[in-house]
C-alpha cells in the first residue's frame, strides 16, 4: 500500500498466499497503466496466473487454496474476479454476522487498520495530476 501511495495511486495492497508461499502481490496500477482495471488483486491475480504456468499448477486448484491478505476489502469487480476463480468464498466480514456454511472461514480483521485508514487521508489529500487543468480543484 505504501508503495502504491508513493507512485500516487489509491493505497492498496495485496498478497496471496499458495502453501505458505507468496505467489501473486499487487498494488494498485491504476493511474500508471492509465488502465482502470489494475487494481491489487487484479495485479496479484495476472502473477498467480503466471506462477501456475511456469510450475504446471491448475489454476483452479490454486485459488481454491489461497490466502488472501489484503489491506481494504475488495470492491465489487475485484470481489467478483476472486469468487469466478473460486477464490474461496467473498463475504462482508466488517459485521458480525457470518453465516454458518458449514465450512470455517477465518478473518482476522483490523490488523494494521490505523496504517491503512492513514494511507487513504494521505492519498485523498492530494491532488489528481492527471487531471485537466480546467478540472484542478484547490484542496483546502
Amino acid at each position: 500500500a505504501q508503495d502504491a501511495l508513493n507512485n500516487g495511486e489509491v493505497p492498496v495492497g495485496c498478497l496471496m498466499v499458495y502453501d505458505n508461499q507468496v505467489v501473486g502481490k499487487g498494488r494498485n496500477e491504476v493511474n500508471e497503466t492509465k488502465n482502470a482495471t489494475q487494481h491489487a488483486e487484479m495485479v496479484a491475480i495476472d502473477q498467480v496466473l503466471d506462477w501456475c504456468e511456469m510450475n504446471s499448477k491448475k489454476s483452479t486448484d490454486v485459488f481454491e487454496n489461497i490466502v488472501l491478505y489484503v489491506t481494504v476489502e475488495p470492491c465489487i469487480m475485484c470481489a467478483g474476479a476472486l469468487r469466478l476463480l473460486s477464490c474461496g468464498s467473498v463475504l462482508n466480514v466488517s459485521g458480525d454476522d457470518i453465516p454458518d456454511t458449514g465450512t470455517k472461514f477465518k478473518c482476522i480483521g483490523g490488523y494494521q487498520a490505523e496504517k491503512a485508514i492513514e494511507f487513504l487521508k494521505t492519498f485523498y489529500k492530494q491532488e489528481n495530476p492527471n487531471a485537466p487543468k480546467s478540472k484542478v480543484r484547490k484542496k483546502e
